[in-house]
């Protein structure tokens, strides 16, 4: 693992030291963090799944029954039928956080006086099956709505956890070794001038001595 290039002194050691009780700091808490959104990814992961189910046999069964009545009338007839819906739909999109991640919470807002009758079409010129699909269509929009909900809010803890899985890797396997190999050569740079001024403070000292002794002797 390369080391960080800076120079080997007491002030540069204790600032990496610092950093690197920073790092692993952030590193736990980006990790439980990470640990934390796959919790709640999966639970949504799965909701997401039941919902898309009921959506799929719901429109399967709507499509059939739709299938049904052009064979018995006309697709003009069809077209002519559901030309204009009596039911709209508002909603109402606001956000909520899930560990720091804003996601979609999408509310169907009811009209307050709307028509129980769902039909735009007399029963004379349409079949029973083209009201079964109509009735289908209707009764799957209040999950679809909650699927398209779902869908957003796995895509974006989805990329979330992935940003998060990164800045982890980033610490745990560069940025702490980084630190780790230079505060260890910083360490042994320092210990190695130290050993050096220990030994030239004993020459002097031996030096020192020795001038000392041959003073004495010259007086003798």
């Amino acid at each position: 693992m390369a080391r960080i290039n800076v120079n080997p002194t007491r002030m540069e050691l204790n600032n990496l030291k610092r950093r690197l009780i920073t790092a692993r700091r952030g590193h736990k808490l980006l990790k439980d963090k990470r640990d934390e959104l796959v919790k709640q990814f999966m639970t949504i992961v799965k909701e997401n799944k039941r919902l898309r189910e009921i959506c799929e046999r719901m429109l399967g069964e709507a499509q059939n029954d739709f299938l049904l009545s052009r064979a018995s009338i006309s697709d003009q007839i069809i077209e002519e039928s559901l030309m204009y819906p009596k039911k709209t739909i508002r909603l109402d999109v606001q956000t909520r956080n899930i560990m720091g991640v804003k996601v979609p919470v999408i509310t169907d807002i009811d009209e307050e006086e709307s028509d129980p009758n769902i039909y735009p079409y007399g029963i004379l010129s349409t079949t029973a099956e083209l009201d079964s699909a109509l009735y289908n269509i209707t009764e799957v929009i209040p999950y679809l709505i909650k699927l398209a909900e779902k869908e957003k809010t796995v895509q974006l803890m989805a990329s979330e956890i992935e940003r998060t899985r990164r800045r982890v890797n980033a610490l745990e396997y560069i940025m702490i070794p980084q630190f780790e190999e230079t505060i260890k050569y910083i360490t042994m740079k320092l210990e190695e001038n130290e050993r050096g001024n220990i030994s030239r403070l004993m020459k002097v000292k031996d030096m020192m001595i020795e001038e000392m002794r041959s003073k004495k002797d010259a007086k003798n």
